[in-house]
């Protein structure tokens, strides 16, 4: 037998409300496996706060550079405003340490690529959060739509229809290109319409609107889009912070059942329910019934997967192409909405606007200093 691979350095960077949340209970229940040693923050009194949560062995750093030099962490989990995101993920994949960055991952697809040639450079790798593909609800979904088990995929609906008010966006980070990179597109909807295309494959098409309803953002405040998948499906999406009954779900109508997701943060094997269609024999459609064990979408299902993959010396699931092709849907949907004009997946290259900046410097979005 094998020997089971040491625990994994941890370091965090950034010690706010996700970090100590989300991170920390997931770095607890993997404590045979990684070993949280060290946190970054440049508030030094949150820093201590954090600390003291985290308990006895983490060192504090008031700079990242200084921590990756003294620390030589395994893993690096990043939780700071998504303008720092593209910077620090570099830099730990320089320093050979692999990376779990809360989404957006960067800003564009031109900080995308920057980050998939410093892996390249370091034959470290670079993960985004997105913890709702690893629920086991997902994953059994996924294997059901994947295998042709429910039929083909014909239509599909994903939603995330959640509020923020202004007090939200008087957070000086929030509401601007430079430093959130869109509105709930790539701030709150990414997470749905990130597991849709997990469910669904590549997408191939996409027409979209947005606008400014109600917040005094650079942003937008409202999306929809229209998408064709490669498979031949289509699916509408919407992405809003101005619904006061907040809610999450997707829908997927296929040849032989509906299967249908609603929750809001997070998801749960009950979250799931299968329609059969009228002509699926009863016995048929009980097999399609979740798992027996429940395991809830969250970062420390994440984590395990991502421990998995270093354990194993293979490219973490959410990194490379894969979590690529959900930026280059955002940036897509952006293109479509701001020019009007139907987008092709893959058509977003350097040379494009929309390739260094999700606003693509049109004239109506573009940031104020810009416009």
């Amino acid at each position: 037998m094998s020997p089971s691979p040491a625990r994994r350095r941890v370091a965090v960077i950034g010690t706010g409300a996700i970090v100590s949340g989300s991170h920390l209970p997931a770095l607890r229940s993997h404590a045979d496996r990684a070993e949280l040693v060290a946190a970054v923050d440049v508030d030094p009194a949150r820093l201590a706060a954090f600390r003291e949560l985290a308990g006895d062995g983490v060192t504090g750093y008031t700079s990242t550079d200084e921590m990756l030099n003294a620390v030589r962490p395994d893993l690096v989990l990043i939780g700071t405003p998504p303008s720092l995101h593209r910077e620090q993920t570099i830099a730990a994949l320089q320093a050979g340490a692999w990376v779990l960055c809360e989404k957006p991952l960067c800003l564009s697809l031109a900080e995308y690529d920057d980050i998939a040639a410093a892996e390249a450079a370091s034959g470290a790798y670079a993960s985004v959060v997105f913890q709702h593909r690893y629920g086991s609800g997902a994953v059994h979904a996924r294997e059901l739509i994947g295998s042709g088990e429910l039929g083909a995929p014909l239509v599909a609906h994903c939603q995330t229809t959640w509020h923020r008010d202004a007090a939200y966006y008087a957070v000086p980070w929030r509401g601007r290109w430079a430093t959130e990179g869109g509105g709930p597109t790539m701030g709150h909807g990414i997470h749905q319409f990130d597991l849709l295309l997990h469910l669904l494959g590549p997408w191939a098409e996409i027409r979209a609107m947005a606008t400014r309803l109600v917040h005094d953002t650079e942003g937008e405040d409202v999306s929809t889009a229209l998408v064709r998948f490669e498979n031949g499906a289509l699916a509408t999406v919407v992405n809003s912070v101005l619904s006061p009954h907040e809610v999450s779900r997707i829908r997927v109508d296929c040849a032989d059942a509906t299967v249908e997701l609603t929750h809001l943060y997070g998801h749960r094997n009950d979250d799931w329910v299968y329609t059969p269609a009228p002509h699926v024999p009863s016995e048929r459609a009980a097999a399609w019934r979740t798992p027996a064990a429940d395991v809830p979408s969250s970062h420390t299902a994440q984590l395990g997967a991502l421990l998995d993959a270093h354990d194993n010396g293979v490219r973490p699931p959410g990194s490379g192409p894969d979590a690529r092709a959900t930026l280059d849907f955002a940036a897509a949907l952006y293109k479509a909405a701001f020019t009007g004009l139907p987008v092709h997946a893959g058509e977003i290259a350097p040379g494009d606007p929309f390739y260094p900046a999700m606003h693509g410097d049109h004239p109506h979005w573009a940031p104020k200093e810009r416009a």
